[in-house]
């Protein structure tokens, strides 16, 4: 049941408690538990009816060409059970043709249905995110392990470090002085971030604003508290994603090149159907005449048998123009893509997205782990020289949590001064993270922050020369170990064992510090200080100086000290100030918590008296740094005509910092009209937005939902745009899924983000797009070659039967013949011209239109000129056979055969009615003699020689021009065939199975073929050889032509 939206986050605790008629201290009764699940029902995500395994297998078949062949299937079936019947035999061969034709139908159908099958696994990633148990108050009591799934809106939860939050909640209580949630995969947000009770005064405001809300899903990585469920199951936000990806499943549109193949299944159909009625129209004399008698048509006579004769000559024409092998050579081509860039880390999900990549217009990143490494690291240290007005600045370098990953440049301070010593200290003691290798990336446990310091403390080493030494050499030797998973941090070891750690002060939202308290060397406590620079600046009286003296900070000097940070924060950095205090008066002597002044410690409003006086020590500037190689990929994306989108969560200062330095923006770029939040941008006009959206150049969103990311998505595909989309989050998936390629992180990436993609990215960086869409406009190109290449062997096809038709002599290939050249004699060849190399400019190009054509009117022409000769040259051989003795000075008559005059060919129905006409016996294949029984058989079961040259002949063209198809342009000169030397192996095995079905005695009887002999071949050779020289000639044009083009454009 829809319930009315309840904005927990505007409104204070009390007012919350009272509109659930609740109390903390006792949460909901049994009674009203039953009457919230009335109304809001159980705390899960909603069970999405997915389509039945039959419906998705019947779906298979809405396709025009499948829709064809099924036609040419039941029309074959028919008429092979008239001959069946006529014959009085089982016509097992006859059978063949739609037996093979249906198979074919059935395993594409069956690849399909595996394919969808596996697309909707992403609403079972969401469930389990899901929290499955957590602490609830009912009836006064603390149920410890209550079902997540039975809680309702206003039940009381408590959540303790390490907990999932099992469903959006308002934080009512805090038990510790600070409470985070790790909550990046549902906004995006690079680090934890703070959570607290006060009301949040907006009644619209972004998922990252509601400081005072936790979301179903996210984890709490520090404190605990009280919380009030006020969202539940599919009203959680959580479940609005839910929602989104179920309504951006139902919006998935075609791929380009299923569009293209659609329309060409269109004209197909239109043509066929022309072109069948044409024969029938030429040839109606045979089966239908009559006499003219006073202007009218009398004594009228039709022939069924030869009506039939000419319906299967029709159907066999069909036969010939469909491409039967094209879906499986498709789906082979756009396999073996994925394996090669399986190999350059891009895992593709689904097959049809490898030729969409190659069209891809706009890529729509995400930051977070995608252009940056997703791993906090110190970019800069700031602190004092000799004195207040000599600032130094120190530039760190490396990108990652591993500490061997750059280091300090221009690090002379192997000796460290008393300044930096107090900087490694206050960075390695007063600090709780913790970090490790799963073998692949660096993780952490705790802070990200607080990690980059710890690295930062192991680039600046330690002052005591002897545990450097030691350091060193442990670290040698743990690059030897087998499992070195766990990593050795020798210098921030060094310093918790120098400065033992007593007490906590805990950070918190108003002071926004954490501090320790630490036993030195001396004995002495000493209170260890970071936090935000301004608030540290407020309570620092003095300044410590290179040399370890401490002066007092004027006004002169705090600006000074703002100024920098000012700039720090410019370039995006995040500024922590570091500081410390010596002075702790009744805590000079804590030594734990049995000390008098404990008390103090437990109470947070106290920390704020403790921390004053303090003495500045400096300033580090951290941040998620841009990968290194990300900047050339933006550049190739350029080169391509491809626009970049940044869509981020994080801040709007630190998302534009990031893309100028990607080389997204120059450097002092106006972004005006370039970088917004994503409510600003929602808040414009949609004809603004467009406007926006179709500028050239790059753009950044920053503090972006998923409703903004699915919102810009979308408008792109409306506007034309074939939209990648990267994402690792929750919060992701609905634009992943909308997107025409959905790219999810395969290492930092959620399982829901994964699920809903089409591609994973195994090493979460954003130059493997760059490569991939490379490799997808490559594949393109090389299906384009093979479907060129199988469309001029069907046009072909076509004009060798219509001919036949035409002339009227008897059928040179009957439609098993064809289905064979057509599944596989033509098959390795084409499958081959996928490993055609890559053009070297291909990333140069702009990325093509979705709408340009899969082949263009000059191409078209080129191929029936290629199909016109291919047509002649087979209907030619069997004309050649029945009516000369020799071809070329080749003996045709070695095997006794009779010959006819081209007249007598073309009125071979009349046999019947030539006087003294006889065919002698004549040898085929070793001791076999066709012999003839009825004269006129020689032109029926007699031609099988004659049928057999014409195969061949059909066959060995299809190989020559094979090699034509490797480049669209090029000459075979400038690519030669051993440039794809699997081109060559297929042609060696298409050409073994056409001798396969001609010299197995049981095959050449299915296939109606007989073995040739060495001139025979010689002269199918001679016949074939010319169709390279052909397309040479036209390949020259075609080059000519495309100068002049360039010369007018210029």
């Amino acid at each position: 049941m829809d319930e009315k939206v309840f904005p927990a986050w505007s409104w204070s605790v009390d007012r919350c408690l009272k509109a659930y008629n609740v109390k903390l201290e006792k949460g909901l009764s049994s009674y009203d538990v039953e009457k919230q699940r009335e109304v809001y029902g159980w705390n899960e995500l909603k069970k999405e009816n997915g389509k039945p395994v039959w419906q998705l297998f019947i779906q298979q078949f809405d396709d025009m060409l499948v829709k064809i062949l099924i036609v040419a299937a039941f029309i074959s079936f028919v008429l092979a059970h008239f001959e069946a019947n006529e014959t009085k035999e089982s016509g097992f061969e006859a059978y063949v043709e739609p037996f093979v034709i249906v198979l074919i139908l059935i395993l594409n159908a069956l690849v399909g249905v595996w394919q969808e099958s596996n697309a909707e696994k992403a609403l079972k990633a969401l469930k389990e995110m899901q929290c499955e148990s957590c602490k609830t108050m009912r009836d006064g009591y603390l149920v410890p392990d209550l079902p997540a799934r039975e809680l309702v809106p206003g039940d009381v939860v408590e959540l303790r470090v390490g907990d999932k939050v099992p469903a959006d909640m308002r934080v009512a209580v805090l038990k510790t002085s600070t409470l985070r949630v790790e909550q990046s995969s549902l906004t995006g947000e690079s680090v934890p971030v703070l959570k607290g009770t006060r009301p949040v005064l907006l009644d619209d405001c972004d998922l990252q604003a509601k400081e005072n809300m936790v979301f179903a899903g996210t984890t709490i990585v520090n404190g605990s508290c009280v919380c009030i469920v006020v969202n539940t199951g599919m009203s959680s936000e959580i479940g609005q994603i839910q929602k989104q990806i179920h309504e951006a499943s139902m919006e998935e549109s075609e791929t380009p090149l299923k569009k293209k193949l659609d329309e060409f299944g269109n004209n197909l159909t239109t043509v066929i159907g022309f072109v069948c009625l044409a024969v029938w129209v030429i040839n109606y004399k045979y089966f239908l005449k009559w006499e003219i008698v006073n202007g009218w048509p009398t004594n009228v006579q039709f022939s069924f048998e030869k009506c039939t004769y000419y319906f299967k000559i029709a159907v066999a024409l069909a036969v010939a123009a469909i491409p039967e092998g094209l879906p499986a050579v498709i789906t082979t081509s756009l396999a073996l893509g994925t394996r090669k860039m399986a190999q350059k880390n891009a895992i593709m999900r689904k097959l049809a997205s490898v030729e969409t990549l190659g069209c891809t217009t706009v890529i729509c990143s995400d930051k977070t782990g995608t252009l940056t490494t997703n791993q906090m690291s110190v970019m800069s240290i700031f602190t004092f020289g000799g004195k207040t007005t000599a600032p130094r600045m120190f530039r760190v370098e490396g990108t990652t949590y591993d500490p061997k990953d750059g280091c300090i440049v221009d690090w002379t301070c192997f000796n460290m001064d008393a300044n930096l010593q107090a900087v490694a200290e206050i960075c390695a003691v007063c600090n709780d993270a913790g970090i490790y290798s799963d073998g692949r990336v660096f993780r952490v446990t705790g802070l990200p922050t607080e990690a980059a310091l710890k690295v930062l403390v192991e680039k600046m080493g330690v002052p005591d020369a002897k545990a450097k030494n030691k350091i060193r050499e442990s670290r040698i030797l743990g690059s030897y170990l087998i499992d070195n998973n766990n990593i050795k941090f020798g210098c921030c070891e060094w310093w918790t064992k120098r400065s033992k750690r007593l007490g906590t002060l805990e950070l918190d939202r108003v002071r926004k510090s954490m501090s320790v308290i630490v036993r030195e060397p001396s004995g002495q406590n000493r209170l260890l200080v970071k936090g935000a620079v301004e608030s540290l600046l407020e309570r620092s009286s003095h300044v410590q100086l290179a040399d370890g003296s401490i002066v007092p900070m004027d006004e002169a000097c705090r600006q000074l000290l703002l100024s920098r940070h000012a700039e720090m924060s410019s370039k995006g950095l995040r500024c922590l100030g570091l500081a410390y205090k010596d002075d702790l008066g009744e805590l000079s002597d804590y030594d734990g918590e049995h000390h008098p002044s404990h008390k103090k410690l437990v109470d947070p409003t106290c920390y704020v008296s403790i921390e004053t006086d303090l003495v500045f020590v400096g300033v580090v500037g951290l941040r998620d740094p841009p990968r290194e190689e990300v900047h050339s990929a933006i550049e190739d994306c350029r080169g391509a005509g491809i626009k970049v989108l940044v869509i981020t969560g994080d801040y709007k200062s630190t998302a534009e910092a990031i893309c100028r330095e990607i080389g997204l923006f120059r450097e002092g770029e106006d972004l005006r009209g370039k970088s917004f939040t994503g409510k600003e941008f929602t808040g414009l006009s949609p004809l603004k937005q467009r406007d926006i959206l179709s500028k050239p150049g790059g753009k950044v969103f920053s503090r972006a939902e998923p409703r903004h990311k699915q919102e810009i998505v979308r408008m792109l595909k409306e506007m034309g745009e074939v939209v990648a989309m990267t994402g690792d989050g929750v919060n992701d998936a609905p634009a992943l899924k909308l997107a025409d390629i959905g790219i999810a992180m395969g290492i930092t990436g959620t399982e829901v983000a994964k699920e809903a993609s089409d591609m994973v990215l195994a090493d979460d960086n954003f130059s493997t797009i760059v490569s991939a869409v490379g490799e997808g406009r490559s594949i393109y190109n090389n299906m384009k070659a093979f479907i060129r290449y199988m469309i001029s062997s069907n046009v072909g096809e076509v004009i060798s039967i219509f001919l036949t038709a035409a002339i009227g002599i008897p059928e040179c290939l009957i439609p098993v013949q064809l289905l064979w050249v057509n599944l596989v004699t033509d098959g390795p060849p084409a499958t081959a011209l996928g490993f055609n190399p890559a053009d070297v400019d291909i990333m140069k190009k702009p990325p093509r239109k979705s709408t340009d054509a899969l082949i263009d009117s000059w191409v078209l022409f080129r191929y029936l000129v290629i199909g016109c000769y291919v047509g002649i040259a087979t209907v030619g051989v069997f004309v050649v056979w029945y009516t000369q003795p020799s071809f070329m000075g080749i003996d045709l008559l070695g095997d006794g055969h009779t010959l006819v005059s081209v007249s007598q060919l073309r009125n071979w129905g009349d046999c019947s009615s030539w006087p003294d006409f006889s065919a002698t016996p004549f040898a085929v294949g070793g001791n076999r003699v066709i012999t003839f029984s009825n004269p006129c058989d020689y032109f029926t079961t007699g031609k099988v020689k004659a049928m057999t040259l014409s195969l061949s002949v059909l066959v060995a063209i299809e190989m020559f021009n094979s090699l034509n198809a490797l480049s669209e342009d090029n000459s075979l000169f400038t690519m030669p065939p051993w440039k794809n030397p699997f081109l060559l192996v297929a042609m060696a095995v298409s050409f073994s199975l056409h001798c396969l079905i001609l010299y197995v005695p049981f095959l050449a009887q299915v296939f109606g073929v007989v073995p040739l002999g060495l001139n025979e071949w010689i002269f199918v050779v001679l016949v074939s050889a010319p169709v390279i020289l052909i397309d040479e000639l036209l390949k020259i044009v075609t080059r000519s032509r495309k100068r002049t083009a360039k010369i007018k454009i210029a």
